[in-house]
């Protein structure tokens, strides 16, 4: 066993595990010592090494017996500590009291029947209410190109778990895009399904209209594979789309103000998908600028009504920054929420008209690169804004609509990930999937390049 990281994709080991040329039992030793190796990256929470391990021995022991469940039997997977683990405390990455886990979610208990292993739980934003991982508990979670800069939130532990091999697929959650952002800030794979599709009982709450839950991953093809056990359904191999696709690309709003690396990212995306023999087009998002007001309205006071009790009897146990947006959900009139409920359809009608003609969108994951650790503001295309509203602003509007959308790696900006985001049609995330496996050898430097390709 090593330290240093395996970035293999699940489905390369999948293969060596079920004929027995590579143990779980290994697997699992060498991601316990990489956890180790790199703790300086915060990237966990709690970890499950004597109960993993014994967990990879069963797996060892049934797939020599010849029972195999699929490509994650033994794989060692690690979840966000916003999602229940039977037997284990999900803290949210917060010093309030915790809830303990009585029972696994059902998202857990699905990968778990399809055969994969739990390592740990991985450090986040406190109760996923931020896009940088530096308000926690439990010390932030450190980028691990350079320990002064976020890895993007607020799945941020579970973003550098992937990319440190300290595990072969994360669970994240997704709100305003806290599966995709760190996915950009860390050059992996990061899927947002239909609202909807995958259960997020079991999860702590930050909004209820607004949760979202998924994989992140290496490749498109691991994303598929964790995404259909997430559903309950065969871990089959994910078939790229076939033939000439169209992709439209929403300018207005979305590319208005970029880091000159992240526009160069796209453009490299769409220059490559043009030589591959696909279309890409422009196309017009309506209504796109009402997003963070609209997105504010419905995500305060949800997330102030879960947290009400626990902010009257325990308000010095959150941070500071995450009280005070809880604060001021208690603040938002009833009309208000009602409106921004009734713009949430207006607003899901003209993703689905952009769709119209096209294939999917596609557009960029995050505006910016890794930011500072602490940083309230950064400068976006010569325009100072505040971090939170810039890393957000790529990613929530598909919170509101409920559209399915997948973070790609997109190659580096001076050494700095950059990623992009495929949109497809509400309720077509297999084929979003698809679409994705097709798209992404010209995306990124091909399935595999962990941590943004080369460029």
């Amino acid at each position: 066993m090593t330290a240093q990281a395996d970035t293999r994709s699940i489905t390369e080991i999948a293969e060596l595990l079920s004929t027995r040329r590579v143990a779980s039992v290994d697997l699992v030793g060498a991601c316990l010592e990489r956890i180790e190796a790199r703790r300086d990256l915060n990237a966990f929470i709690a970890v499950r090494t004597d109960a993993a391990l014994a967990e990879a021995r069963r797996a060892d022991a049934e797939i020599l017996a010849g029972t195999y469940r699929g490509p994650l039997h033994g794989v060692p997977i690690s979840v966000k500590d916003l999602v229940d683990v039977a037997g284990t405390d999900t803290t949210s990455g917060s010093a309030v009291p915790p809830r303990r886990g009585v029972t696994d979610a059902p998202v857990v208990r699905l990968l778990r029947e399809a055969g994969a292993i739990v390592i740990g739980k991985t450090n986040l934003h406190e109760f996923a209410f931020g896009t940088t991982g530096d308000e926690t508990a439990f010390g932030p979670v450190h980028h691990p190109l350079d320990l002064t800069r976020s890895a993007g939130g607020s799945s941020s532990g579970a973003a550098v778990a992937l990319l440190e091999g300290m595990c072969f697929g994360s669970i994240g959650t997704d709100t305003g895009g806290s599966i995709r952002i760190p996915s950009a800030a860390c050059g992996i794979v990061g899927l947002k399904a239909t609202v909807g599709e995958l259960s997020c009982d079991g999860v702590v709450p930050l909004s209820t209209t607004l949760d979202h839950i998924g994989p992140m991953t290496r490749t498109v093809a691991d994303a598929a594979l964790m995404f259909h056990a997430m559903g309950g359904a065969l871990t089959t191999p994910v078939r790229p789309a076939e033939g000439r696709k169209v992709f439209g690309v929403p300018g207005q709003y979305f590319c208005d103000r970029l880091d000159p690396g992240v526009r160069t990212g796209l453009a490299r995306s769409r220059r490559n998908l043009e030589r591959a023999g696909h279309r890409v087009v422009d196309v017009t998002i309506a209504h796109a600028p009402w997003t963070p007001d609209v997105y504010l309205h419905i995500v305060l006071p949800e997330a102030s009504a879960y947290h009400a009790e626990m902010l009257d009897t325990h308000p010095k146990g959150y941070s500071p920054g995450v009280r005070l947006r809880l604060e001021m959900g208690r603040y938002v009139l009833a009309e208000d929420y009602v409106r921004a409920m009734t713009l949430r359809a207006t607003l899901k009608a003209a993703v689905d008209r952009a769709l119209e003609g096209v294939d999917a969108l596609l557009l960029p994951s995050l505006a910016i690169t890794a930011p500072p650790l602490g940083a309230s503001s950064v400068d976006v295309d010569g325009v100072r804004e505040p971090v939170r509203a810039v890393m957000l602003r790529l990613t929530q509007l598909f919170n509101i609509s409920g559209h399915p959308s997948i973070a790609i790696p997109a190659g580096t900006a001076a050494g700095w990930p950059v990623g992009v985001q495929l949109v497809g049609r509400f309720g077509g995330t297999a084929e979003l999937l698809s679409l994705a496996a097709a798209a992404e050898p010209h995306i990124t430097a091909g399935p595999g390049s962990v941590g943004g390709g080369t460029g």
